[in-house]
C-alpha cells in the first residue's frame, strides 16, 4: 500500500503576499494556477517540487481580503518541510535578511526545527531531515516532512491515521507521532482548547497518497459505517473526503494523473487552468479571479486604503481605469465580467463595501426596506472620496481617464458621492440607481457626465434622481433597456457606447 502525505491545503486572504512567501522566500515551484474546483470563483495556487510530485504539494484557496480563522481543535495546526540538515544555519540568515520573523531551532523528536509564519500566519517548520525528492529544488524543501493536528480524541484520531498506511512511533508529551513510509502525522492531544474556525492562516485539510482510483473505492467501502464521504475528480488527481473522530478533514487523493497533465515541466505554474465544467464561463472568471506577480516580474505595488479592492489589468491596458461598486450582496469582483465586456482593455478597480447587513456587503445602511440611514451614507462617502484620492495619487491613476460604474444599491451610494463630493466622481454608468439622499446637497455638477440605465419592465424610481442630477448641472443621459432590475447584455451595449463616445459638449 502507498503512503504518506499527497498534499496540504491552506487558505490565504493576500495572494501576493503568499506568492512571495513560498515561492521568493521557501523557494517552491509554483506548478499549477486554477479557478477552483468547489468553487470556480475562488484561485487555487498549487506550490511544490520542480514536477509538482505528491508529498511536495502545498496547495492555497485564496479568499482575498477575509477574515483570520483560529487555530483549535479538529485543524492542522502546522505543517513541516524537510530540509538538509546542514541548511538550517542557512535558513537563519536567510530569515534574517529577508526580515521574516522564526523561532528556534530548537530539537523535537531528536530533529532540528525552525519554524517561521507565513503572511496569514500559518505556521511552517522546517525539519532537518535527509528525504529525497524526484525533483528537488536548488536551496529549496525537498518534500513535507509532515502535519501537526490538533484533537480532543487523540487515541481515536491516532486509530483512524492507521487507515491511510501510518504506524504508531515515539510520543512527547501529548503528541503521538504516527509515520509512514515518507512522512509524519503529530497527534497532540488538546483537549479542553477551543475548536477551529475556517480562515485565512488556518489549513483546511491534508491529503494522504492512495495509488490509484481502486484504492479510493476500496477505503469508501471501508468507511460504510463511518460517517459521510465524498469522491471527487478534480483532474489531476481524484480524492475522498472523511472527517476523522475529531472532525478533522481528511482527503485521499490519487498520484495520478499529476500535475504535468495539461503543462510540461519547465511551463508548470504558468497559465491559469479552468475546471472543465467551467469552460463556458473561462473568461467571466479571468476577470473575477484575482492577479498576481512572480517574484522578478513587474508587479503593482497595493496601497492601504479604506475600501478592500482589487485591481484586473488586461494584457494591453489603454490608460483608462474604470471603478466598480457592486450591488446589495456582491463583492469587488461581482461587475468585473460585465465591466471587462463593456470596457476590454480598461483597467478595472474593483471596490467592496463597507456595510454589512445580514451578512451581505452593501454600502450603507438601512432602517428597514427602504428608509437609509442618511449619516452613513454621508460617512461612507466621505471614506470613498478619500478613497478615490488616495487610489489616484497611490496608483499613478490618470484622474482624467476614470470613470465610475455602479449598479443597484453601488449605483445608488455613487449618486451620492457624486453629490456630495462632485471632485471626486466626475463620469459614472449608474445601473438601476436611484436618489437615497434626502436632503440632496445642492451642489455644482456642472461638469459631471452620467449614464443612467432603467430597466423597461421594473419600477422605475430613478427619474427622480435624473432630475435632480441635471438641475444641479449635469449631463445625464437616461436610456431603458429590455428586463427588469437584472443586468442584461443591453446594459453591456449602451455603457460600452457612452463610454466609448466620450463626454459630451455643455
Amino acid at each position: 500500500m502507498i503512503s504518506g502525505i499527497h498534499h496540504v491545503t491552506g487558505i490565504t486572504a493576500d495572494v501576493q503576499a503568499n506568492v512571495d512567501f513560498y515561492v521568493g522566500f521557501l523557494g517552491l515551484k509554483l506548478v499549477k494556477r486554477t479557478a477552483g474546483y468547489a468553487d470556480a470563483e475562488q484561485l487555487h495556487l498549487v506550490y511544490g517540487d520542480g514536477l509538482g510530485s505528491p508529498g511536495s504539494l502545498l496547495t492555497f484557496l485564496v479568499w482575498e481580503a477575509s477574515g483570520r480563522g483560529r487555530t483549535g481543535i479538529g485543524q492542522v495546526l502546522e505543517v513541516a518541510l524537510a530540509v538538509s540538515p546542514d541548511s538550517i544555519s542557512g535558513w537563519l540568515t536567510r530569515a534574517l535578511a529577508a526580515g521574516v520573523p522564526f523561532e528556534g531551532p530548537s530539537r523535537e523528536f531528536e530533529e532540528t526545527v525552525l519554524r517561521f509564519r507565513d503572511p496569514d500566519g500559518l505556521i511552517v517548520k522546517l525539519v532537518g531531515a535527509d528525504l529525497s525528492a524526484p525533483a528537488p529544488l536548488p536551496g529549496g524543501p525537498t518534500r513535507i516532512r509532515g502535519v501537526t493536528v490538533l484533537t480532543d480524541k487523540a487515541p481515536q484520531t491516532a486509530e483512524f491515521l492507521t487507515r491511510f498506511g501510518y504506524r504508531y512511533a515515539e510520543r512527547e508529551g501529548l503528541t503521538q507521532r504516527m509515520t509512514s513510509d515518507t512522512d509524519v502525522v503529530d497527534v497532540r492531544d488538546a483537549s479542553g482548547f477551543v475548536p477551529s474556525v475556517a480562515g485565512a492562516g488556518v489549513p483546511d485539510h491534508v491529503a494522504f497518497r492512495a495509488g490509484d482510483v481502486d484504492d479510493v473505492r476500496t477505503l469508501r467501502q471501508s468507511l460504510r459505517d463511518h460517517g459521510p464521504t465524498e469522491v471527487h475528480d478534480r483532474k489531476y488527481f481524484v480524492s475522498l473526503y472523511v472527517r476523522d473522530p475529531a472532525g478533522i478533514l481528511l482527503e485521499y487523493a490519487t498520484d495520478g494523473p499529476g500535475m504535468t497533465i495539461d503543462e510540461t515541466p519547465d511551463a508548470l505554474g504558468r497559465r491559469l487552468f479552468f475546471p472543465p465544467q467551467e469552460a463556458s464561463r473561462a473568461q467571466n472568471l479571468e476577470a473575477m479571479l484575482p492577479q498576481f506577480s512572480l517574484p522578478g516580474e513587474e508587479r503593482f505595488p497595493v496601497r492601504k486604503l479604506p475600501f478592500v479592492h482589487r485591481f484586473n489589468r488586461p494584457d494591453h491596458p489603454d490608460g483608462t481605469t474604470l471603478v466598480l461598486l457592486h450591488g446589495t450582496g456582491g463583492n469587488e469582483a461581482d461587475l468585473m465580467p460585465l465591466a471587462r465586456r463593456i470596457a476590454p482593455r480598461a483597467t478595472l478597480l474593483g471596490v467592496r463595501g463597507r456595510a454589512i447587513e445580514e451578512e451581505v456587503n452593501r454600502w450603507f445602511r438601512r432602517f428597514g426596506a427602504t428608509t437609509f440611514d442618511q449619516a452613513d451614507i454621508r460617512s461612507e462617502a466621505a471614506a470613498f472620496a478619500a478613497f478615490v484620492e488616495g487610489a489616484v495619487t497611490g496608483y499613478g491613476i490618470d484622474a482624467g481617464k476614470l470613470s465610475f460604474l455602479g449598479y443597484s444599491n453601488g449605483a445608488n451610494f455613487l449618486a451620492a458621492v457624486m453629490q456630495l463630493y462632485p471632485s471626486a466622481v466626475r463620469r459614472a454608468v449608474l445601473l438601476r440607481g436611484v436618489q437615497v439622499l434626502d436632503p440632496s446637497p445642492a451642489a455644482d455638477l456642472s461638469g459631471t457626465h452620467v449614464l443612467m440605465l432603467d430597466g423597461r419592465d421594473s419600477v422605475r424610481e430613478g427619474a427622480r434622481l435624473a432630475d435632480e442630477l441635471g438641475a444641479r448641472g449635469a449631463h445625464v443621459d437616461t436610456r431603458t433597456v429590455p428586463g427588469g432590475h437584472e443586468l442584461t447584455g443591453a446594459d453591456t451595449t449602451e455603457a460600452a457606447d457612452w463610454l466609448e463616445q466620450g463626454e459630451p459638449g455643455p
